[in-house]
């Protein structure tokens, strides 16, 4: 004689139900990744070129008339790759960064000018960060490779270039 199918009770399929959302919630929360690891050089070079572009800002406030348009320009182009390295910090690890960019600081009386960063702290920033955004360049591909590369450039031209001192210019 054939035997009867078993019976399926509505708790066996409730039990079922719950133990299977249970194990898929577990298993998805297992299987996301950690963002990738040059995240944390991103960011990085993210501080740096917020760093560089408030010592450029601060810079400009002290500085002779003939080169501050010059340390303001650098201020924001600084801040610009800031935005653009959040912008792929935020896409690479999906979630978001901080946004804040430095603002320009002017010199108060009680901050006397000696004080201040010169143009060449600024050109000494700014070259410290173009060697260390053209080494992370090499070690990367793709996008990421040619934002960094493009960051290199820009600073050294900023730091040839741009800040060159008139009596100094070929």
């Amino acid at each position: 004689m054939p035997s009867a199918p078993p019976a399926v009770s509505r708790r066996r399929v409730l039990v079922g139900a719950a133990t299977l959302a249970l194990l898929s919630a577990t298993a998805a929360a297992c299987g996301s990744k950690p963002p990738p690891p040059e995240v944390d050089d991103l960011v990085a070079q993210q501080d740096r070129a917020r760093n560089d572009s408030q010592l450029a800002a601060t810079a400009a406030a002290a500085a002779n008339p003939q080169i501050a348009p010059a340390l303001t320009a650098v201020a924001s182009e600084r801040s610009a790759h800031a935005r653009a390295l959040a912008d792929e910090i935020t896409r690479a690890s999906g979630t978001t960064t901080p946004t804040s960019t430095p603002t320009s600081t002017s010199t108060s009386a009680s901050t006397s000018p000696a004080s201040a960063p010169t143009t060449q702290d600024v050109i000494g920033a700014l070259r410290g960060s173009a060697d260390s955004a053209a080494q992370l360049a090499a070690k990367l591909s793709g996008y990421r490779a040619g934002l960094l590369g493009s960051i290199a450039a820009s600073c050294t031209a900023a730091y040839t270039v741009a800040l060159v001192p008139p009596e100094q210019a070929p």
